[in-house]
């Protein structure tokens, strides 16, 4: 099961980044297919701390399985509208993890429904919900609006000009705010986790 949950993790975060690359692409910028991280091939994306060590020691204490892979870099100088365009290419990654999530949620509730073997087999149910779980635990966190993660890129352009000194003091401290809300503040989104849970699954 440890074994699934990190592949599952690994794949979903791929298809994370790989769908901000294709959303950069579709808005102007090919940057990523340059840099060849337009694939599904693990290898391109994987990031020894976070794709490895991280879910690795998480899944050994028992805890929640988590990581990330490497960003996709994007050049915003080949955006027609950079800043309303780095919010969409911001909001692909988190959709395509709640489409994964939604997609399995389906498959469970259409099999299930129709009696088939998985509405009795634990172990099936068990790999369903981790594929839903690990999705929606990466699209709630990255739209946390805290730099680095994609929640800060698409609210910067809904701010008003008048809250531009916010904005400054994220940019410049948001990964010691993100270290801090990891460790003390993370606990908050669980209730929103097992809502989301609860309605794809119908459990």
């Amino acid at each position: 099961m440890i074994v699934f949950q990190i592949l599952v993790l690994l794949f979903s975060v791929v298809i994370h980044e790989v769908s901000h690359g294709y959303m950069a692409e579709r808005l102007g910028d090919d940057t990523a297919r340059k840099m060849g991280r337009l694939t599904l091939n693990p290898i391109k994306h994987l990031d020894p701390i976070g794709s490895v060590l991280v879910p690795v020691v998480l899944a050994s204490l028992g805890g929640i399985v988590f990581g990330w892979a490497k960003p996709v870099i994007y050049n915003p100088r080949n955006l027609k509208n950079p800043e309303r365009d780095s919010a969409f290419i911001a909001l692909a990654g988190p959709s395509s993890n709640i489409a994964i999530a939604l997609l399995f949620g389906v498959l469970f509730r259409i099999l299930a429904a129709s009696n088939i073997v998985l509405a009795n087999t634990a172990t099936i149910t068990t790999l369903f919900f981790f594929i839903i779980q690990i999705n929606i635990a990466l699209a709630v966190f990255n739209l946390i609006p805290i730099p680095p993660l994609d929640g800060s890129k698409i609210l910067f352009p809904l701010l008003p000009q008048s809250a531009e000194r916010l904005r400054v003091f994220l940019e410049r401290y948001g990964f010691l705010i993100l270290l801090a809300f990891i460790f003390f503040g993370f606990d908050f989104l669980f209730p929103i986790m097992e809502f989301l849970f609860r309605i794809i699954t119908g459990t």
